[in-house]
C-alpha cells in the first residue's frame, strides 16, 4: 500500500503538482493519465522512492516493483533467467548450486563430503526460494512478454532495447511485489505480449499504478482514473474504469458550459438592471447590489479549463541530393555467439520510404545504428551518396545528452541558431520558458521524444532514420508527428511496431528482418507490424 500526504513534486523550480492526496490498496488498478509533461513519469519516481517529493510524505507498506520508461543498466554479462531470477535473490542461489555441483564432480574423499554438504545447503537455500518451479516460472513470464526460449540462455548485453525491456518487465513481475508502478509497460511489445499482459494485470491482487498511451490497456484493466491537471497543479481522481471516466468527462465538461451559460446570462440581466438603477439616488444601494451578486455568480463558476497545447511538430526541409543518398552491402553483425544481421543489401533512393519490420531481437534498431554510423558492421559496408545528409532518432533517445539542458542539446544540434531562435523552435515543440533550462535526463519519455525530434527540425537531412518516432507520446504530439511524416518530402527508414505510422509513412518498400527480404510494400504486411 502507498499512502500520499500533502505531496508537492516538483521540477527543478517549477511546480507541477501540489497538496497531493491519495492512498493505493490492494485491488486498486490505477490508470495515471495526463498529456506529456505534466508529471506523471515524475509522480510515479517518487511514488517509487526513486526521487523525493518537494513536500508532504509518502508512506510505503509493503514491498514496490517499479518499471521506468528506459530500462535499467544491468550487468551485461548476466543471463536473462539470472536477471529475472535476480528479483527474488535466486540468482545467487543458482551460481551456489552450480558451483557446488562442479566442486562435487572433481572433490574424492573427504572433499567430496563437504562438497556434498555443501551443494545440500544450496540446494535447500534454493528450494527455500522457490527452487526449480520458480525457474519454470521466470520461464513462463518470460515467454508471456515475448522473449523467445533461446534468449533465456543469453547474456542481457547481446538483447536489443526492445528485449531488454521485456526482461525488466519480466524481473518486476516474477518478483511478486505488493505494488506495481509500470510506465508504458506495452513499449516494444508484440499483439500477443500485450494481450498476456492484460490478462495477467486483471488477475493481479496487489496495487498498480499504470502510465499508458495503450488506450486498449486502460480500458480492459483500470478502476480508477488520476489525470493530472498541470494547469491546476492538482490531480482530478476517477473512482470508475476507463470507458465511464472517457463519459463522465463529456459530461462534466457539458455541465461547465451550461452552469457557465446560465451564470453569464444571469449576471448580464443583474448588471444591465443595475446600470438603470444607478442613476437614482433612492436605487443607488439597490445597483451596487446587483452588480456584487452578478460578480458573485461568475467567481463561484469553476476556472476555464483551457486546452491542451499541442506541438507544431515538422520535420527538416531536405537539402538537395543525388538519386541514391545512401545505400548499403552485405552487411553483418554479431553480439557474441549471436548473429543479429547477415547479409544485408540496401538502397535508398531519394524520396523512398522504407518500413523495416521483424520480430524482437531481430537487428532492426542495430541496422539503423550501422546506418547512422552509431556502430561498426562485422562485415560489409554503407556508402554515403552525393549530397546525404542523414537524421536518425534513437529508441532510445541516446542521440541526447541527458546532463545537458533542454536548450544545450537543441543548441549542439543546431549551431547555426542564435539562442533566440532556439527558444522559438523549443517553445513549437512546447518546451517554453523555464522548460528550456531543465536537464534533459529530467524529462519524461514524451518530452525526451519531442526534444530529439526538434533536433531534427534544421539538421536538412534528407534521409531520416526513425526508431519507433511514436513511442511514449500522447495521443495529440502522435498526430502531429504522424502528419510531419506524412508531410515529409525526404527519404524515411522507419522501425516501428505503430500500424498509424506505416499509413503516414505510406512505403514503397519492406525489409524483413533477420532473413533480410526486400519486397514491394502491400497491405498484406501491416498484419507483421502488430506481430512484430
Amino acid at each position: 500500500m502507498i499512502t500520499v500526504r500533502g505531496v508537492d513534486i516538483r521540477v527543478g523550480a517549477h511546480l507541477l503538482l501540489s497538496d497531493l492526496a491519495f492512498h493505493i490498496s490492494p485491488g486498486d488498478r490505477i490508470g495515471l493519465v495526463g498529456r506529456n509533461g505534466a508529471g506523471k513519469t515524475t509522480l510515479l519516481k517518487a511514488l517509487a522512492g526513486e526521487d523525493r517529493p518537494a513536500g508532504g510524505t509518502i508512506a510505503t507498506t509493503g514491498s514496490v516493483g517499479y518499471l521506468p520508461q528506459d530500462p535499467r543498466a544491468a550487468d551485461p554479462a548476466i543471463t536473462v533467467t539470472a536477471r529475472i531470477l535476480s528479483a527474488r535473490g535466486l540468482d545467487l542461489a543458482v551460481q551456489r548450486l552450480r558451483k557446488a555441483e562442479l566442486a562435487m564432480s572433481n572433490a574424492v574423499g573427504d572433499a567430496q563430503e563437504r562438497a556434498m554438504a555443501a551443494y545440500a545447503r544450496a540446494e535447500a537455500q534454493f528450494q527455500a526460494g522457490g527452487g526449480y518451479a520458480a525457474e519454470a516460472e521466470a520461464a513462463r513470464l518470460a515467454a508471456g512478454v515475448g522473449l523467445p526460449p533461446r534468449a533465456l540462455d543469453q547474456p542481457v548485453g547481446e538483447l536489443s532495447g526492445g528485449q531488454r525491456r521485456r526482461v525488466e518487465l519480466a524481473r518486476i513481475l516474477f518478483a511478486e511485489h505488493d505494488t506495481l508502478l509500470l510506465d508504458e509497460p506495452t513499449n516494444h511489445l508484440d499483439a500477443d505480449s500485450v494481450g498476456w499482459l492484460r490478462s495477467f494485470l486483471l488477475g493481479y491482487s496487489g496495487g498498480l499504478v499504470v502510465i499508458s498511451h495503450d488506450r486498449d490497456l486502460l480500458a480492459a484493466t483500470v478502476n480508477r482514473v488520476f489525470h493530472l491537471d498541470p494547469q491546476r497543479t492538482t490531480i482530478d481522481v476517477h473512482n470508475t474504469g476507463w470507458t465511464k471516466y472517457l463519459e463522465q468527462l463529456d459530461l462534466d465538461e457539458r455541465r461547465r458550459t451550461r452552469e457557465r451559460q446560465t451564470a453569464e446570462r444571469k449576471a448580464a440581466v443583474l448588471n444591465a438592471q443595475a446600470d438603470k438603477m444607478r442613476a437614482g439616488a433612492s436605487t443607488a444601494a439597490a445597483a451596487k447590489n446587483m452588480a456584487r451578486r452578478a460578480g458573485k455568480l461568475l467567481n463561484d463558476l469553476e476556472p476555464v479549463r483551457r486546452t491542451n497545447r499541442i506541438a507544431k511538430i515538422r520535420l527538416p526541409d531536405p537539402v538537395p541530393s543525388g538519386r541514391t543518398p545512401l545505400t548499403a552491402s552485405g552487411l553483418t553483425k554479431s553480439y557474441g555467439g549471436l548473429q543479429v544481421l547477415k547479409g544485408v543489401d540496401l538502397a535508398v533512393d531519394r524520396g523512398s520510404r522504407l518500413v523495416i519490420l521483424g520480430l524482437n531481437g531481430a537487428g532492426k534498431t542495430t541496422l539503423l545504428r550501422i546506418l547512422a554510423g552509431r556502430e561498426q558492421p562485422d562485415a560489409g559496408r554503407v556508402v554515403h551518396g552525393h549530397g546525404l545528409r542523414l537524421g536518425y532518432f534513437a529508441q532510445e533517445h541516446d542521440t541526447l545528452d541527458l546532463a545537458g539542458t533542454v536548450r544545450q542539446n537543441l543548441a549542439a544540434v543546431a549551431p547555426g541558431l542564435n539562442d533566440g531562435e532556439v527558444r522559438n523552435v523549443l517553445g513549437a515543440f512546447l518546451f517554453s520558458g523555464d522548460d528550456a533550462d531543465k536537464p534533459a535526463g529530467v524529462l519524461s519519455g514524451g518530452e525526451k521524444t519531442r526534444l530529439a525530434l526538434a533536433g531534427l527540425v534544421h539538421s536538412g537531412a534528407n534521409v531520416l532514420l526513425l526508431d519507433e518516432p511514436t513511442n511514449n507520446l500522447d495521443p495529440a504530439s502522435r498526430g502531429e508527428v504522424l502528419g510531419a511524416v506524412g508531410n515529409y518530402p525526404g527519404a524515411i527508414i522507419m522501425v516501428t511496431h505503430d500500424e498509424g505510422a506505416i499509413e503516414a509513412l505510406r512505403p514503397d518498400r519492406v525489409l524483413i528482418l533477420p532473413d533480410a527480404t526486400e519486397d514491394l510494400w502491400t497491405d498484406d504486411y501491416l498484419e507483421l507490424v502488430s506481430l512484430a
